[in-house]
């Protein structure tokens, strides 16, 4: 697994070399989730370079969440459980800030050909096929998000015909797929709700919602979902801390 770094002109940095070189192990599955990685001197010796390069990789990995730190026992893959990935991803809290943990009914689920929209989202050839679930999240016992999801058929084989999903999807994906979601973008709107949406939620027709539109993507970068979440947020908001 050894591989040469550069330190030429024009090159990236050497940490970001040691950081790309421990992604792709991440990505190719050389290291799993709660697996202990080899220790800073270790990593140092074998890529060829100094202690305080490699941490200052595993410390910008650390602080995207791809690893976790223990102290005295070292540096692991971080395992994306339900409840890291839930407080990663979910960004509704109540009004005084606190989080709020929401409980999913799934309403279909289903395998069929991209649509446009989809296959363009998703980087999808146009004849490819997709996943589509669409579910309702409660938060304190109220319906509260209607969400669609739309995700790439073959990255997830036999998920359609799956009898029931867990409340935190990724998850799932990291767990039976292999595919750990290392980031999302999001673009926030507002919205009238739909005929279905109100029907979900309680609402009237045309009801205010805030439009979450997510694309998460794998380690690699590479698009994996597809989410449209329409929130209710009367008693709930949107909320994220700028560092």
């Amino acid at each position: 697994m050894t591989k040469q770094l550069s330190a030429l002109p024009g090159f990236k940095p050497l940490y970001q070399q040691v950081k790309d070189l421990l992604l792709e192990r991440l990505i190719g599955g050389y290291w799993k989730p709660g697996d202990l990685l080899p220790s800073e001197m270790q990593l140092a010796e074998e890529l060829g370079v100094s202690q305080g390069t490699v941490r200052k990789a595993l410390d910008e990995m650390t602080a995207g969440n791809l690893l976790v730190r223990r102290q005295g026992r070292g540096t692991y893959v971080a395992e994306h459980d339900q409840e890291h990935a839930l407080f990663h991803f979910f960004k509704l809290t109540d009004r005084r800030g606190l989080p709020l943990v929401p409980q999913s009914r799934v309403l279909r689920l289903a395998a069929g050909p991209a649509k446009a929209a989809e296959a363009e989202r998703l980087q999808l050839a146009s004849d490819a096929e997709v996943i589509r679930i669409a579910r309702v999240r409660s938060l304190t016992g109220r319906p509260a998000i209607f969400e669609r999801i739309v995700l790439p058929a073959a990255l997830f084989p036999g998920l359609a015909a799956r009898r029931d999903l867990p409340n935190t999807l990724y998850t799932l994906y990291a767990r039976d797929y292999g595919i750990t979601i290392g980031g999302a973008e999001e673009r926030l709107s507002a919205v009238a709700a739909g005929a279905e949406a109100a029907r979900h939620l309680g609402l009237v027709r045309e009801a205010p919602l805030l439009a979450i539109d997510r694309t998460a993507r794998a380690l690699d970068g590479r698009p994996v979902e597809w989410r449209m979440s329409l929130c209710d947020t009367r008693d709930q908001v949107y909320s994220v801390t700028l560092a």
